[in-house]
Order: C-alpha cells, then sequence, then structure tokens
C-alpha cells in the first residue's frame, strides 16, 4: 500500500515539474516568436524602404537613357534625312543632265528633220517633173504602140489577102514545116552517128566475141533446190522415217535439210536452199541405205564424216578449177572459197563453171587486144567470188568480194575488177571493161540460165507495155524470150523519120526501167499498104 502511494506521490510530483517545464517553454517560445515577429516587421520596413529607393534610381536612370536614345534616334533620323536628301539632289542632277543632252540631241534631230525636209521637198519637186516628162513619154509610146498595132494588123491582113490563108493556118502550116525538117535533121544524125559508130566498132568486136566463143564450148546443167535420192524399195522409207519418226527428225536437224518422203515410188527429195547441206544430207542418206543400219547415233556419225569430207571435196573442186583457169599462187583460203561455188547457182547456173568460163573469155579478149591475159584470166576467175559466202556475211557480193580480195592483197586490178563487174564503180582498167563484158556474155548466152516462169512473163509484159506507151505504136511484141522487141506503128502518124527517134526512145526506157541479162533488141516496122482490086 505505501509503495502505491508513493508511486502517486511520484507521478503527480512529476506530473507539476512537467507542466512547469512546458509552461516555462511556452512562454519563452511566445516571447521569442513575439521577438521573431517583431524583426520581421522591422525587416520589412527595411526592405521597403530600400525597395522604393531602388526602383526610384531605376526610373531616374531608364528617363535618362530614354531620354539619350531619343538624342541618337533624332540624330539618326537627320543622318538618313540628309543621305536621302543628298542621293535625291544626285538622282535630279543626273536626270537634269540626261535632259539636257537629250534636248541637245532632240535639237541636233530637228535641225537634221528641217535639212532632210528641205531635201526632200526638193526631189518631190524633181520627181514630179520627172513624172510628168514620163506621162508625156508614155503616152506617146502609146500612141506609137497603137500605130504599129494597126499597121501589124493591115500587114497581117495584106498577107491573108495575098496567101489566101489565115495566120493560124499559116502559123500551123510553119511549125509543121519546122518540125519536119528538124526531125529529118535528127534522123540524119542519128542515122549518120550510128553508121560512122558501126563501121569501126562493130566489125572488130563482132570479130573478137566470135573467136572467142569459138574457142570456148561451155555446157551448162541447170541445179535446183531439189535432190532426188533413189531406193532399192519401198520398204526402205518406213526404216529411214523410223520407230515415231526419230531417224528423219534425227537427219533434218543435223543437216538442215527437208526430207520429203511421199507416194512417189523408191524416190526420196532432199530439198533446201543450201547446196552444201543439201549435198550432205544426200551423200549420208546413200550411206545410210547402203549400209542398212538405220539409226540416230550411225546418223550422226555418217553426218559427221560427211562433212569432212565435203570439205576435201570443196577444196578438190576449187583446186581443179583454178588449174583450169590457169591461176597460180593463189591463197588457199580463196582456193577453198572458189571451190564452194560449185554448189552455188544463179539463175540455175553453176557459178563455180559460171567462173571459170567468165576467166577463159577475159583471157582470150585480153589476148586480141594485147592486155595482160593472165591478170585477166585470174581477175575474171574471182569476179564472183563473193556469192560462195553472201548467205553467211552481210553485203552484197561485190562488197563482200572486194572485201576478200583487198585482204588477201590480190592485184589492184582484180580488187577493181570485182568491184565494178556490175556498174557499182567505174572501171580502172580495160580488163575491169573485158571481165564485165565476159561476165555479160557468159550470163547472157543461150541455155546458161533460166529463170521463173512468172519472172519471165512479167519482163515480156513489161517491154510490151514500155513499148505501147509511146503515140503512134499501134502494136508491140516481145520475141525470142524477151531479147527482141517489135513495134508496129500507124504510118499515118509515124514517118520514117520519127521510126528511128522512137526506137532510140524505147530503147531508153528499157535500160532505165528493166533489169535483164544480155542485150534486148528494139525493131520499130512502119508499113504503107495500098489496096485495091479490079473486077
Amino acid at each position: 500500500m505505501l509503495n502505491i502511494v508513493l508511486a502517486i506521490v511520484c507521478a503527480l510530483i512529476g506530473l507539476i515539474v512537467g507542466y512547469a517545464v512546458i509552461s516555462t517553454r511556452l512562454k519563452s517560445a511566445k516571447e521569442a516568436a513575439e521577438l521573431t515577429l517583431l524583426n520581421a516587421e522591422q525587416d520589412a520596413v527595411n526592405l521597403r524602404g530600400q525597395a522604393e529607393l531602388e526602383a526610384e534610381h531605376v526610373r531616374k536612370t531608364a528617363e535618362r537613357e530614354s531620354k539619350a536614345q531619343k538624342k541618337e534616334l533624332l540624330l539618326e533620323a537627320k543622318e538618313e534625312a540628309r543621305k536621302y536628301r543628298e542621293e535625291i539632289e544626285k538622282e535630279f542632277k543626273s536626270e537634269r543632265q540626261e535632259l539636257k543632252k537629250m534636248e541637245s540631241r532632240l535639237a541636233e534631230r530637228a535641225v537634221t528633220l528641217d535639212r532632210k525636209d528641205e531635201n526632200l521637198s526638193d526631189k518631190e519637186k524633181s520627181l514630179d517633173s520627172k513624172e510628168q516628162s514620163l506621162t508625156d513619154k508614155s503616152r506617146h509610146i502609146d500612141e506609137r504602140e497603137q500605130n504599129i498595132a494597126s499597121l501589124e494588123m493591115k500587114k497581117a491582113e495584106e498577107l491573108e489577102r495575098v496567101a489566101e490563108l489565115s495566120q493560124s493556118e499559116a502559123r500551123e502550116i510553119i511549125l509543121a514545116n519546122t518540125e519536119k525538117d528538124l526531125t529529118h535533121d535528127i534522123a540524119t544524125r542519128i542515122k549518120e552517128a550510128e553508121r560512122e559508130v558501126k563501121d569501126k566498132s562493130d566489125k572488130i568486136a563482132k570479130n573478137l566475141l566470135a573467136q572467142a566463143m569459138q574457142r570456148l564450148a561451155g555446157d551448162y546443167v541447170t541445179e535446183q533446190t531439189i535432190t532426188t535420192v533413189h531406193l532399192p524399195d519401198d520398204s526402205m522409207k518406213g526404216r529411214i522415217i523410223g520407230r515415231e519418226g526419230r531417224n528423219i527428225r534425227t537427219l533434218e536437224s543435223l543437216t538442215g535439210i527437208d526430207v520429203i518422203i511421199d507416194d512417189t515410188p523408191e524416190v526420196v527429195v532432199l530439198s533446201g536452199f543450201d547446196p552444201i547441206r543439201r549435198e550432205i544430207a544426200r551423200m549420208t542418206l546413200e550411206s545410210l541405205i547402203q549400209d542398212g543400219r538405220i539409226h540416230p547415233a550411225r546418223i550422226e556419225e555418217l553426218v559427221e564424216k560427211n562433212r569432212l569430207e565435203m570439205d576435201h571435196r570443196i577444196r578438190e573442186y576449187g583446186e581443179a578449177a583454178a588449174f583450169e583457169i590457169g591461176v597460180p599462187n593463189l591463197h588457199p583460203d580463196l582456193i577453198k572459197i572458189m571451190g564452194r561455188l560449185q554448189f552455188r547457182t544463179s539463175y540455175g547456173q553453176n557459178v563455180l563453171r559460171h567462173s571459170v568460163e567468165v576467166g577463159k573469155l577475159a583471157g582470150i579478149l585480153a589476148g586480141e587486144l594485147g592486155e595482160n591475159v593472165d591478170l585477166a584470166r585470174r581477175a575474171g576467175f574471182l569476179h564472183d567470188m563473193g556469192k560462195a559466202i553472201d548467205r553467211e556475211v552481210e553485203g552484197s557480193h561485190v562488197e563482200i568480194g572486194t572485201e576478200f580480195a583487198r585482204k588477201y592483197k590480190e592485184h589492184p586490178v582484180v580488187v577493181n575488177t570485182i568491184a565494178s563487174h556490175h556498174g557499182d564503180v567505174e572501171p580502172e582498167s580495160v580488163i575491169a571493161v573485158l571481165v564485165a563484158a565476159a561476165d555479160a556474155l557468159s550470163s547472157a548466152r543461150p541455155g546458161a540460165r533460166n529463170e521463173s516462169m512468172e519472172n519471165h512473163i512479167k519482163r515480156l509484159r513489161d517491154l510490151e507495155e514500155i513499148a505501147t506507151s509511146f503515140d503512134g505504136v499501134q502494136n508491140a511484141y516481145a520475141l525470142q524470150a524477151g531479147r527482141e522487141i517489135r513495134i508496129m506503128v500507124q504510118p499515118g502518124k509515124v514517118s520514117d523519120d520519127q521510126v528511128v527517134i522512137l526506137s532510140h526512145k524505147v530503147r531508153e526506157q528499157i535500160e532505165q526501167n528493166l533489169d535483164y541479162p544480155g542485150n534486148i533488141k528494139v525493131t520499130v516496122i512502119r508499113e504503107m499498104r495500098a489496096v485495091d482490086y479490079a473486077k
């Protein structure tokens, strides 16, 4: 119990002491707060006064700066105004000077215009006087022309009265007589010129060509674009075709030639435009028929073998032709090129045989004229070598042949002969002219070449149309496979002298509008018949 009382007493004492301490602290804190508040109010008053002082100082400073800026701006504005005024004055001064110059120029121009005006006035007066003079002269000339016209009319009337012809009739008579005289003169001169040329050249030319043709005889076999292979029996056709057509497809793909098997008994046709490929196909097919083993592998083997064999044959053909024509030291490549011509045709004519014939003809003609025979033979032999590769190289056979002749360093005469034998360039030697003549002679002689029926009929029709296009022609007939055109004229419209002129005009039209081998003879016939019957 005592302990509890002591504890309560101690607790009360502690409470009293705590309250006293807290009251003391609260009082001291209140006093500190009041003192702080008073200090704060004093500081605020001091700060306000200081701020007012600073604000007053700033305001006064701003007023001073604004006044200074106003003065500066005013000075700058005055300076700019002064500069602008000076510029304006300069411009006005330059404009015034320019105006003065213009004024002086205008014054000078006015003086010049016044002077020109005076001159024009003087010229106008002079022109007026000249115009009056010309008017008087023109009136005088008109009067004279009227007098002359009246005199001409009187003269014409008098002539018509004396001649008993009108003026138009007299003019027609004069023109007809003049045309007749001129036509007769032209025809006479043409006949004299032809007679003179023929007297000097025909005999020599005919002798030379006759001797050349007599000394050279060549046969031609027409070659086409197909080759026929004969079979031992028709059962061979099935073996050539093979199972599902594999044999014939292999042969066609390897050779590039169409194999045509139809109902024709014991015959197979090989068709193709390349004669070398066609010959390889023929050799292969004949070997297969003879061997009896026909299958794709054997076909491929024989095609390759025959292709090599064909190369040897081409070289042999070239060497044989060069030996026949007598051309030594020919480049091996040129020999092979010439050998390829054995399988090249032109209008059905074998080009290698044609080249040999042209070389021989050119050599004969060169010998008759005293030219280099060997060079003429060489040029004639090589003139068409471009045809051997014209299907493989771009350009005409003339261009290709000329290029290869230069490449293999042939004689300049040979090069020019190849380039000029179709008239593409001018011939530079007698040999070039002889080769061109020999080429035309070899191509034009009967049987040397053939052409399609369509082209032949068209050429005949064109010949007849050219002839009938002339006035006075009654009928025209193409004869001798187009080598002669015979023209019948109306005797009432075409005179004997005009017949000569008409033949020359027809010849010129044919040369300008048609392409043809050899020559075309133009014959104009005028016939006057008078028929009566005695009764």
